[in-house]
This record gives C-alpha cells, structure tokens and sequence, in this order.
C-alpha cells in the first residue's frame, strides 16, 4: 500500500529524510486537481443539459444529476482502491482481465438492453455495465503486457506486430456486431499509436494502418445509416431536419455561446432541441452556457490531462518500469483521441461517432473506468518516484 511504502522510504532513510524528498514520492497534484476540476464541470453541466429529459422521463428534473452523483462517489471509492494495487498486479493479471472483457462483450449480444438501436448495456438492476469501456482499459494493459514480453520480437519480426493485432480484431467483431464503431476507432488508434512507440518495424506498422483504414471506409460504405452520418457531417443544412438534425442544433448551440456564453443553466438548445444533450453531446451544452472562454478552459485542461499522462509514461520508461510505461502512455493517447472525437463531432469537425467526452459526460460506465485509469496513472507515477527517491537515499547514506 502508498502509505506502507511511505513509512517504509523513512525507515530506510535512517531518520527524517529532507522534505524535497518526501515531496518527491507522493503523487502528481496537478493531475488530481484538473482531474477534480473536469469531475465538478461535468457535473455541473450533466446537470443543467440533463434537466428537461429527466422531467420528461420521471418528473424530477434532477434525476440524472443524482444518478451522476452516485457515480462520482463509486468512481472516487474505487478509484482510492486503485490506488493501493501496485502495477504489478495490473501486469500479472492483465490477461485474466482481457478475458473477462470478451465475456462481458459476449453477454451484452445476448441478454444487452438496447437504447437507440444499440445493444451495448448489461442491465444488471442496479447499474448498467457498458462491455465496451471495460474493453478499452482491458486491451490496453494486455498491449502493454506484450509489449514488455516481446519487445524484441515487435520490432525486428512481423508476426509480432500480428499478434496483438489478432487480439484487436477478435474485439473489434464483438463490438461492431453491437453496433458500436467509435469504440473500435479508438481501440485501433490507441494500439497502433502503442505499437509505434515501442518501435515496431514501419513496413508491417504501415500496412496496419492501410488495412485499417480500408476496413473503417468498407464499414461505412457498406452500412447506410453510417454513410448518411458522413455525408451529413460533410453538409449538415443540406437535411436540417433529417440526417443532419444533431449536427445543426449542435452548431446552434455553439453559435449563440459567442465569447461569454448565455450563463450557466440558459442553455436553449438542451431544451430537447439537442439529442442526447447530457451525454453525446454535452460539449455543445457547455459551449452555449459558458462560451468561447468556457471551451477553451475545458480544452486545457483535458489538454493538460493527456499531457500529464504521457509525462508519467515518459517517466516510467525512463525508470525501466516498461509495463507501467507504455500504459500509461495507452491511457494518455485513448484520453486525448476520445476527447478530440468527441468535441470534433460536437463543432461539426468530425462524423457523429457516440463517444463520451471523458469526466464530462453522462455514464456511469465511462464515469467510472475513467477514474479507474486516472487512479492507475496516479499509481505509476507514485511507483516512479518512490524508486527515484530510493535511489536518492541510497547514494546520500
């Protein structure tokens, strides 16, 4: 446990080490605190996007707000247990925990509640589990895993560029037959970007990418309500109350935000206006409410978190800690590429993909496996400098 290790690093010390020392093997304050910041934006805002569906739905214009608040509290519990597991319980057991996320994707295609066509939720009667976020943070510690096991082999033979490859794809499938192709954008983008940093060969890396590439464009070609997304992303007014409905009111949204915003709660737009104002497409909420200043706070600050994040991987594979590395690595990349899609999608950048805007958005799922990655970050980065402080101790004895 962090505190053991803490009084452990003392005794080692032979006394009362110096406080710069001490100050270097406790955790990353800035992390915790944008982390803190997004987790209070974000309910702030689900709660005033989510105020008209929930009286429509239950009559108590706060009902999502409450559920959110549950949330936060599982998320913070769960996440101060995260942060007692050492790393390496997390790289031993990676495998069993890759396993029980293609269970969980095997479930949710045959007893999963369906909401808006999709079957991507196991109702369990209390909580709904989405498979597919547990499947992110699953696939990224099996890839780091590898990783570490065959680095070798990654960089100078092709079938080791295959292997996790084949594991990607076997996830892919169970997703897509869902249908939920956002999360396997992200899921290919996180590991090939991994696979780039741990220096796979560029040839194999290359076709990767190709092959890909081609398998997205023949899944949107081949799938119609996918190719109405495109082409309405690519010319939203030409079906303003059609294809390109969420797009349209999400711009709305944005426009009348101009540099200050309409004030906190003034939001026109969330007034069912917007689809999926509280989750989806919060960010257009925000925009309106809180304006130009307000986006572009936000936007630092996940910036920041996904720097934060690729610092920590930088670290630790300075410290050789490899595993702990690209991991935390895996985390910052899948944080950065699911915040851009998400905010693309809102300003009309990038095709509607259905992808939460992480500690923003509604959901109790993407709520709590992203608390559990920043917890897992926060872990590393304690690990990292608790063996940079011994190593301090030991050449000052």
């Amino acid at each position: 446990m962090m505190i053991f290790n803490f009084k452990q690093l003392k005794n080692w010390a032979n006394g009362e080490p110096d406080n710069d020392v001490l100050d270097t093997i406790l955790y990353d304050r800035t992390l915790v605190w944008l982390t803190l910041g997004l987790a209070i934006i974000g309910f702030i805002m689900v709660t005033s996007a989510s105020m008209p569906v929930g009286q429509r739905l239950t009559q108590d214009p706060f009902f999502f707000a409450k559920r959110d608040v549950i949330y936060l509290i599982l998320s913070f519990a769960l996440a101060l247990l995260v942060l007692n597991m050492p790393m390496i319980w997390w790289e031993k057991y990676n495998f069993l925990l890759l396993i029980t996320a293609l269970i969980l994707l095997l479930v949710v295609l045959v007893a999963g509640s369906s909401v808006n066509g999709a079957s991507r939720w196991i109702n369990t009667g209390i909580v709904r589990i989405q498979p597919a976020e547990v499947a992110k943070l699953a696939l990224f510690c099996y890839v780091s895993s590898y990783l570490v096991r065959k680095t070798d082999e990654v960089r100078t033979r092709f079938l080791g560029f295959i292997k996790p490859m084949c594991i990607l794809i076997l996830m892919a499938i169970l997703l897509l037959l869902q249908p939920d192709l956002g999360t396997v954008i992200v899921l290919v983008v996180t590991t090939l970007a991994l696979l780039f940093l741990a220096g796979a060969r560029l040839a194999p890396f290359i076709i990767g990418i190709v092959i890909c590439a081609v398998g997205v464009i023949g899944l949107i070609y081949f799938e119609p309500y996918r190719l109405r997304r495109i082409t309405s992303f690519l010319n939203p007014w030409a079906d303003p109350f059609g294809s390109g409905y969420q797009l349209t009111q999400s711009l709305m949204a944005f426009g009348r935000g101009e540099l200050w915003g309409q004030g906190l709660g003034n939001s026109i737009q969330k007034l069912e206006y917007l689809p999926e104002a509280h989750t989806d497409f919060i960010f257009s909420v925000l925009a309106e409410e809180l304006g130009y200043i307000g986006v572009v706070l936000v936007l630092l600050m996940l910036f920041f978190v996904a720097f934060r994040s690729m610092m920590i991987g930088k670290r630790a594979l300075d410290a050789t800690q490899h595993f702990s590395g690209y991991l935390a690595c895996s985390i910052g990349i899948w944080f950065t590429f699911q915040a851009l899609v998400n905010v693309g999608a809102a300003a009309g950048m990038l095709p509607t993909k259905g992808l939460t805007l992480p500690l923003i958005s509604y959901g109790g799922s993407s709520l709590l496996i992203m608390f559990i990655a920043i917890a897992i970050l926060l872990r590393i980065d304690f690990e990292t400098r608790l063996k940079r402080a011994q190593a301090f101790v030991r050449r000052t004895k």
